[in-house]
This record gives structure tokens, C-alpha cells and sequence, in this order.
């Protein structure tokens, strides 16, 4: 039950509960349980362990007032703007554009992190939070509590607890599936398999170790050191990433058993958010692998569960340029696949990433389109297709303008890869 208490200052309130369900709205939507303190001057959400989680400035130096700062799992911040609602949904799928502090999105986004009303809140909310600790005379006992609680949740602990997240995983997680974009990136993250089949050499997400499925046993503890970690925020998150970079090539046994026991250690279907998914990595070589009888096991698990796949191209000569160890006529067979598995299973969608640059060969876009366009026979509405900038940090005009024509031109729903970490 929410329990509220103001006075001239400052207004708390605790235990708010907002959307139950992950929407794609053009307006500021907020999920979970969470605890609200509010001043003249901003806004700070804190999680079921009074960790800040998001924060928004409310005086005429703030951006814009739709647009928030996220602090992810990861314990990165990041600033969610509208675009002025002019191309964002079209580009990546959502209304807000998540902006990254490190180069991802650099097509799109501006730099709204380096504002000083925005660094200012990100560096200054603990003062405001001790200031309302000291003018909170005559507040209730609980409110009083959750004060002194969100100031021990400090950036020193933060940083120790995301750390913590890490070696439990045993790296930190460089890049997530893009369709982690239909929970907020909200999701648990579950190292069954290290490394990845192939070192292409375009790559520079990816870790350089080699492939190791991971054991039950250790899984196991991972998962139970994870529920110890998030302990009451856990109730806040209904998915869970299957990493690393590969994790079908672990084999359709592991992913299915984890998931399995995912979902009964973390009680995801008491969650405060409806529904359940998962998101994972998976290569040419480990889909051909995995039998039928995998993906109808899967699809009748209680998840949505979202498989992306690095094609890269459907050229050979772009293939070979890439550094990617697989031929053309793989990724005709691996495309092939992937669109007969998601018509026949409505809780399965698998996904593709192609790449995008300015001095690819010849061939590439030609057979791009040849295989989102002229082997379809009508506009699809699952099966997304992600095209992922070679250069992060070069930004133009051209290439905004080459992705818009790529996306009119697929029969499936097409967004640019906005490359994010845990």
C-alpha cells in the first residue's frame, strides 16, 4: 500500500505501483513498484531496494519535460529523449531514444548527457536526498527510514553491487540482444555459455575467448546468487538474458532447463510486470544445429522468447571483407529457417542483424534486399531485421537517409541496432 507524506519542501511517496505491462507509448511510462521522491526541482524513482533508478529535472534548465534519466543494472545512466517524436519510433521501434554514455548511437542521438542541468543531477542527487533527510521533522518513522536508506544506497555501493553482477556473470555483458528493447533492457542476466563460435573481424562487442557451454551446476549457483543480488527488486523484472554471445550453441537442452529453473528461482510469474521473456544470441552454425523439436519445447515454455542472429550479409564478398567464417548460401538457408519458425510458433520470434556502412562492397545491398524483400511475399509483422553501423563514431546525414530507403523497401519491420550493454 502507498504511503505519502509531505511538507513544504519535499513530498515522498512509497511503494507506488506503475505499469504492469511493457507498452510502446509516445509519453513517459513508468513500470514496476517503486518510491517517489519529489522536490520544486526534480523527481527520484527508487527500486524495491531504495537504489535510485530514475531521476528528472522539473525546473526550465531541464531538456525537455517528457524526457528522464535511466540508471540500468549495469549502473550506467542514460538519457531517454523524445528526438522531438520526429523518427525515433521509425528508427529503433520505440518513442524515446535511449542516449548511451559511451558511442552506439551516434546516427541519432545528440549529447544530452554532457548538459549541465542533466550532469548536475546525475552527480548531485545523493545532496538532495541528504537535504530532505534534514527538513524531514514531524515525518513518519518509515518515510524517515526510506530516507536514510536511499542515502546509504550511495554511488560507492551502487558501483560495489553492479560489479558484483558482473563476476556472478563473469564479464561484463558488452552488448544485449536489441529486441531487450521490448522490456526497457529490464532484464536478468544468466551466463550459460562463454565466448562466441566465430571471431569475425569486423566485431567490437564481442570478447575474444573461446566457446565453452557452461555447467548445470554452476548455472545453478549463478542463478541463486542473482536472486540474492536483486533481492525485492526482483519482483520488478518478468525477463531474463541468456548470454553470452552464442548461448544456443550451449546446446537446446541447457537453454531449456535454464529457463526452466529461471523461472521458478526467480518466481518471474509472481512478477509485478505481466507476462515473461526471454532473450538470447544465436549463430548460423548453432541454429542449423538445433533440431525442431527445440523451438516447440521452447515455445511452450510460459516466455516470449526472442533469438537474434548475426547474418551480417547475404554477399559473399562482404562476408569474406567482414572477416565472417560462413558462405552466403548459409545465410540464404539460415534466413530461410528463421521465417518458417516464426510463423509456426507465435511465442517465438528470431531476428537478424545486418550490417550498415558506407564502403561495403557492391554486393551487399543488392543481396539484402533480395532477401527482405524478394523472397517474401507480403510485409511480415514479427522477424525484425537490425541493421548495425560498422563505424559508431561517424555520424551523417547520408546514412540516415540510405536506412530510410532499407526500411521502405523491407518486407519486414526494420530498425537500426542501437548497440546497449548491461
Amino acid at each position: 500500500m502507498t504511503l505519502s507524506w509531505q511538507n513544504d519542501d519535499f513530498a515522498v511517496r512509497l511503494a507506488v505501483t506503475g505499469a504492469r505491462r511493457y507498452e510502446k507509448v509516445s509519453y513517459p511510462l513508468y513500470y514496476g513498484e517503486y518510491s517517489i521522491i519529489e522536490t520544486a526541482d526534480c523527481l527520484l524513482h527508487f527500486n524495491r531496494e531504495d537504489e535510485i533508478i530514475r531521476a528528472r529535472g522539473k525546473d526550465k534548465n531541464w531538456p525537455h519535460r517528457n524526457e528522464w534519466l535511466k540508471r540500468t543494472l549495469g549502473n550506467d545512466w542514460l538519457y531517454y529523449s523524445t528526438g522531438g517524436y520526429t523518427g525515433v519510433f521509425e528508427t529503433l521501434g520505440e518513442f524515446y531514444l535511449p542516449n548511451l554514455p559511451y558511442p552506439t548511437n551516434n546516427l541519432l542521438g545528440g549529447h544530452p548527457l554532457e548538459d549541465e542541468s542533466v550532469r548536475r543531477l546525475i552527480e548531485g542527487w545523493p545532496a538532495l536526498v541528504a537535504s530532505c533527510l534534514e527538513k524531514a521533522g514531524g515525518a513518519p518513522d518509515e518515510i524517515v527510514r526510506f530516507l536514510r536508506r536511499c542515502l546509504t544506497n550511495d554511488k560507492a555501493k551502487l558501483t560495489a553491487k553492479s560489479a558484483a553482477i558482473f563476476d556472478n556473470y563473469g564479464s561484463r555483458p558488452s552488448v544485449l540482444p536489441p529486441d531487450a528493447r521490448h522490456v526497457d533492457y529490464q532484464l536478468i542476466p544468466i551466463n550459460i555459455a562463454s565466448g562466441c563460435l566465430y571471431k569475425c573481424r569486423f566485431c567490437e562487442v564481442k570478447n575474444g575467448k573461446s566457446f565453452q557451454a557452461g555447467l548445470p551446476a554452476e548455472i545453478d549457483r549463478q542463478m541463486e546468487r542473482l536472486k540474492s543480488l536483486l533481492a525485492a527488486d526482483i519482483s520488478n523484472y518478468n525477463a531474463v538474458f541468456l548470454g553470452d554471445h552464442d548461448a544456443l550453441a550451449a546446446g537446446g537442452e541447457l537453454v531449456i532447463e535454464t529457463l526452466t529453473k529461471a523461472w521458478r528461482i526467480f518466481r518471474l510469474a509472481d512478477s509485478i510486470i505481466e507476462g515473461g521473456a526471454a532473450f538470447f544470441f544465436a549463430s548460423v552454425a548453432s541454429l542449423a544445429a538445433a533440431p525442431d523439436d527445440f523451438f516447440a519445447e521452447l515455445a511452450r515454455l510460459p516466455y516470449d522468447s526472442y533469438i537474434n542472429i548475426g547474418l551480417e550479409s547475404a554477399d559473399q564478398e562482404t562476408l569474406d571483407y567482414l572477416g565472417k567464417p560462413i558462405t552466403a548460401h548459409e545465410v540464404e538457408d539460415t534466413f530461410a529457417r528463421m521465417q518458417s519458425l516464426n510463423h509456426r510458433y507465435p511465442k517465438l520470434e528470431l531476428t537478424a542483424n545486418f550490417v550498415f556502412d558506407d564502403d561495403l562492397p557492391t554486393g551487399h545491398y543488392p543481396a539484402f534486399l533480395r532477401l527482405v524483400r524478394d523472397t517474401l511475399p507480403r510485409r511480415q509483422i514479427k522477424g525484425s531485421v537490425y541493421l548495425s553501423p560498422l563505424k559508431f563514431d561517424q555520424p551523417s546525414r547520408l546514412k540516415t537517409f540510405d536506412f530510410n530507403r532499407l526500411k521502405i523497401a523491407s518486407r519486414l519491420p526494420t530498425f537500426l541496432y542501437l548497440i546497449q550493454r548491461l
